[in-house]
């Protein structure tokens, strides 16, 4: 699965635009389809199930009577119910009115159907793509585990510092004299933040059942963990497992100490000595200014290059029941779309930017960046991206999914839908403000550095 990896970072124009349509295709297919299934199940013919948009290069009909079809323009798709005179569920007059006598047919079309049904197969889609986030992110939870408490080596990884003597089923018992906290602790920060910088530090161990001292790296070296899209590093070349010996020309072994000198760099440009398994490479990046989420919920804007810091080692891990892996997937999903939420808003009252808000060109090359890193990253950034989608289409807008769901509880609490008049003028005010959004964030894409 790791061949992503050895696929060029930007993959060239072609790589890009294939990463993005296959994870643009994935979640459009799972939202579609929920609409679809759900639709089916409650009564309801669907007459075109569509993967894209414009002239078809693929269909078939089933015994059902839908037609399945791949169309010539990726970035999209659709269900056409009965009674539906467009991608947008409006009503066909005259297809209606061929069957407004007719109770059977009647049932099965989209505006004939009972409320619950409607409501039902409308909010299916974004379910959906909650759904699939959340599996994702479940056996991403059950494949990596979690922490194992006391804090047990699991591998040493590559470092350029000379003495490494810790191994493989160390179980830490402290560090520098300090005893160590569970790593699931909120005590393992502090702990952390507390030590001496100092490149190597005395570590007691449990050792197959004996007590010992050893010397080793600083727990939190400045290696790479992870590269983030878009970002400085991943423009200058910096990699995963990548270790940065030096700043300017002064040595750093610290990942705190990389902090604090781009935090301080005010966007110059920086000049890095990489250590990269073995060689020396030197690197020049400047951080850019990044709005990033805090924990109480707002942002915070700072100077940023784009790295997660990596330990020393990677602790050992244990085996995450099923339950718990579920909970964690649904957990993760209900985060992201919190924190999306959020950064909506923060924009909306100025706090923040609106470059965070990237349309289709930004979306492509984080998906072909993504994708470069391998197959478990670009797995991730789609289920990351379903949610968003799906979060989107709740949106209360006229012509998405959260404006026929704003148009039932109308009709629910009036007992009648709006006039066909009136959604006629709304879903126009809804596309137009659809089409407004998505060229604005179009703009972003070649306006924000």
């Amino acid at each position: 699965m790791e061949f992503l990896s050895y696929l060029p970072t930007f993959g060239g124009f072609i790589w890009t635009v294939v990463f993005f349509v296959v994870a643009l295709s994935v979640i459009v297919a799972i939202h579609e389809y929920g609409h679809y299934i759900v639709g089916r199940w409650s009564g309801i013919h669907a007459d075109v199930f569509s993967i894209g948009f414009g002239p078809i290069l693929w269909s078939r009909h089933d015994k059902r009577g839908t037609r399945w079809q791949i169309a010539a323009l990726p970035f999209g798709g659709f269900v056409k119910f009965a009674g539906d005179a467009n991608a947008a569920s409006g009503k066909d007059e005259e297809a209606m009115a061929d069957v407004v006598d007719d109770p059977v047919a009647l049932r099965k079309t989209m505006h004939g159907a009972p409320l619950w049904a409607r409501a039902a197969t409308v909010s299916a889609g974004p379910v959906f793509n909650f759904i699939l986030s959340s599996i994702v992110f479940a056996f991403v939870a059950l494949n990596s585990g979690q922490v194992t408490d006391p804090l047990t080596v699991g591998e040493v990884v590559p470092l350029p510092a000379e003495n490494r003597g810790l191994q493989a089923g160390d179980v830490l018992l402290e560090i520098d004299g300090k005893p160590v906290p569970d790593r699931s602790s909120p005590a393992y920060s502090a702990f952390l933040a507390d030590l001496p910088l100092e490149p190597q530090l005395l570590f007691k161990v449990l050792r197959d059942g004996t007590e010992i001292e050893v010397e080793d790296a600083y727990p939190t070296p400045p290696r790479v963990s992870e590269v983030i899209p878009q970002s400085a590093a991943i423009a200058a070349g910096l990699q995963a497992g990548d270790v940065i010996q030096a700043i300017d020309g002064k040595p750093v072994f610290a990942f705190i100490e990389l902090k604090n000198a781009v935090e301080s760099s005010d966007g110059r440009a920086l000049n890095l000595t990489v250590w990269r398994a073995g060689d020396l490479v030197d690197m020049e990046l400047a951080a850019k200014r990044i709005d990033t989420p805090k924990a109480d919920g707002g942002f915070e804007t700072a100077w940023r290059i784009g790295v997660a810091s990596g330990g020393s080692f990677e602790p050992a891990t244990e085996s995450l029941g099923a339950g718990a892996a579920v909970w964690s997937g649904i957990t993760r999903t209900g985060e992201i779309i919190e924190s999306s939420i959020s950064g909506l808003w923060h924009i909306i009252i100025g706090d923040i930017g609106t470059c965070n808000l990237s349309g289709p060109v930004g979306i492509a090359q984080v998906s072909g960046q993504m994708a470069s890193q391998g197959a478990l990253s670009f797995v991730i950034f789609i289920a990351v991206l379903s949610t968003a989608v799906g979060l989107l289409n709740l949106f209360p807008i006229p012509a998405l999914d959260g404006g026929h769901l704003v148009f039932y509880a109308f009709e629910a609490v009036t007992g009648r839908p709006p006039s066909d008049a009136a959604l006629r003028i709304l879903m126009t005010i809804g596309l137009t403000m659809v089409l407004s959004l998505m060229v604005f964030a179009l703009y972003n894409d070649f306006r924000c550095p």
